[in-house]
Parts: C-alpha cells; sequence; structure tokens
C-alpha cells in the first residue's frame, strides 16, 4: 500500500457543544481525533452570544493544575477573579494568561453593570499543558491590554499574534515552551501562507476557508504537520480563523475536568484537595464553587 503524502492534513475536527451551566461553548479540543495540537490541549469557543438584560456568563469558582489558560475575547467582558487575590476585566484584543502551576482557583463572572445592561459575547478559551519541568511552578496571571498585542493590517488581512512570533511580530505573552497563537481575518477571496511549526491548525471562527483542497467552515479545525507549505484561502464572505500550534508536549497529558497533568497520581491528588477544601479561595468570591463532578 502506498504511503500517504506527510504534507496532507493530520486530522480533521468539528467542534462539540457543551453545556457550562446555561451557555453553551463549542469544544474543539480534545478530541478523539486529536488530544492535543503542539502543547494545546483544549479550546472552548465561547459564542457569539447575546445575553438580555439580567443575563450573564457566571462561572463559579473551580480549580485548575499544571496548565496554562489564555482567554481572548472578539466581543463583551469577562471579569476573572483568582486566589491570588487579582480581579480583571478582559475585552476584546486583550488576553489573560493564567499559569495554574501547582494549583489555582479562579472564577469568571460578569460585572453587575454589564449584566444589568446585557451584552454580545463571543472570544476563545484554550489551555496549554506546561512542560514536566513546570508543572509544579508557583501560579500566576498576567492580563496583556489590547494595545500591547502586536498586529498588522495589510489590505484584506487583519493579523493578531497572541502567542509565538509570526509574520515578522513577537507576542509579549511569555511561556515556557514554544507556541504559536495567531487570530487572522481575511476579506473574501483573500490568501495567507501559515507560519511553519512542528504542530499547527487552523480552527475557523466564522465564515469559510479553503485549505489543502479542503473546505474548513465555521465550528470546524484542521489539523497539519509540520515542514510544508500551507496556504489558506477565504471564502467569498471572509473568514475569520486561529492558527495555533508549536512544539509538541513532553508526552502525554491526562485529563479530568480542570485538571491536567502529566502524572495521573497528581490529579488524583488534586481531586481529594477540591474535594476536602484544601484550595486557596478566590479573595471577594469565596461563597460558592463548582463541585467535584461524581
Amino acid at each position: 500500500m502506498a504511503n500517504s503524502d506527510s504534507s496532507e492534513p493530520k486530522a480533521f475536527i468539528q467542534a462539540r457543544p457543551r453545556d457550562l451551566g446555561g451557555f453553551t461553548v463549542r469544544r474543539i479540543l480534545p478530541s478523539p481525533r486529536q488530544r492535543a495540537v503542539g502543547p494545546f490541549v483544549f479550546l472552548d469557543h465561547m459564542g457569539p452570544a447575546v445575553f438580555a438584560p439580567g443575563h450573564a456568563i457566571d462561572v463559579r469558582p473551580h480549580p485548575h493544575i499544571n496548565l496554562a489558560t489564555v482567554t481572548y475575547l472578539f466581543d463583551g467582558e469577562i471579569l476573572h477573579r483568582d486566589s491570588l487575590g487579582y480581579e480583571q476585566a478582559i475585552r476584546p484584543g486583550a488576553v489573560n494568561l493564567m499559569i495554574a502551576g501547582s494549583g489555582i482557583v479562579h472564577s469568571e463572572r460578569t460585572t453587575s453593570d454589564v449584566k444589568a445592561h446585557g451584552q454580545a459575547l463571543h472570544g476563545i478559551q484554550l489551555w496549554l499543558g506546561l512542560p514536566r519541568a513546570n508543572e509544579e511552578d508557583a501560579p500566576s496571571f498576567h492580563h496583556y491590554p489590547a494595545e500591547s498585542i502586536p498586529s498588522r493590517v495589510d489590505g484584506p488581512v487583519a493579523l493578531h499574534v497572541i502567542l509565538g512570533s509570526a509574520y515578522g511580530m513577537t507576542s509579549p505573552v511569555e511561556l515556557p515552551m514554544e507556541t504559536l497563537y495567531v487570530a487572522a481575518r481575511l476579506g473574501a477571496g483573500a490568501g495567507l501562507a501559515l507560519p511553519d511549526a512542528a504542530e499547527r491548525a487552523i480552527y475557523v471562527v466564522e465564515g469559510s476557508v479553503r485549505a489543502h483542497a479542503q473546505e474548513v467552515s465555521e465550528g470546524e479545525m484542521l489539523v497539519f504537520r509540520g515542514g510544508h507549505e500551507v496556504r489558506v484561502e477565504a471564502g467569498r464572505d471572509g473568514a475569520r480563523f486561529l492558527v495555533v500550534g508549536g512544539a509538541a508536549l513532553d508526552g502525554e497529558r491526562h485529563l479530568y475536568w480542570n485538571f491536567v497533568s502529566s502524572r495521573p497520581e497528581r490529579i488524583e491528588h488534586a481531586k481529594a484537595d477540591w474535594k476536602e477544601g484544601r484550595f486557596a479561595l478566590v479573595p471577594g468570591d469565596s461563597e460558592e464553587f463548582i463541585p467535584l463532578p461524581e
């Protein structure tokens, strides 16, 4: 049997709806077809959704270990609070980076003012597995305002380099591994060559694109191997999509609920800690929490 062309896409993935307690997201990673893309082990597409006055996203305090979360919004606002004492509203174009390391608790709420008026909300949350050597680093939180994220508009092509380096730009967001995360917007029929990486993928947020003779529409991901040229062309209505990737993880990562680790026993320890109330509380948001799934 002939060998398959190594330049062919590695996987095609369609998002699955997940209910986060009254708010439905589209989950693309992990998938049975692809557990991770580079260091990215989780991708949730939030919205687009419109919350009427009095309704809002309201995610109670919950824990994480051994991972980093990256939140990026196209529309709306989310209020982050964590057990380190940080309170930070994230708005379109900005980046919230939370390194869970040895353990952190956070909530994702809506301020009373925004809730009273209602809002449109649309964004992406990604999780990255930390290198084994950094899994138990001290937890930290970093906010990068929109004006600090490098961007470029060249005719029908608009680019924001959220993580890593691409298209002559380098993100200020620091992580202990090689990453690639670009938000791109193309006008109708416009094209873009993807930056290379050991592994990379495109995820279509709006519209549709064509890559390697395959159509990829909203809510779909196409994964590519590194070392081969890949060009993406937008459909007749244009497209907004993400490019994610980077160096592969240094070994398998295990996922359970909000926990990610290279060691299954570490996850069991975290489960017991959460169940027994041994994680730190979130200042200003300590009355509620999400119970450990049974």
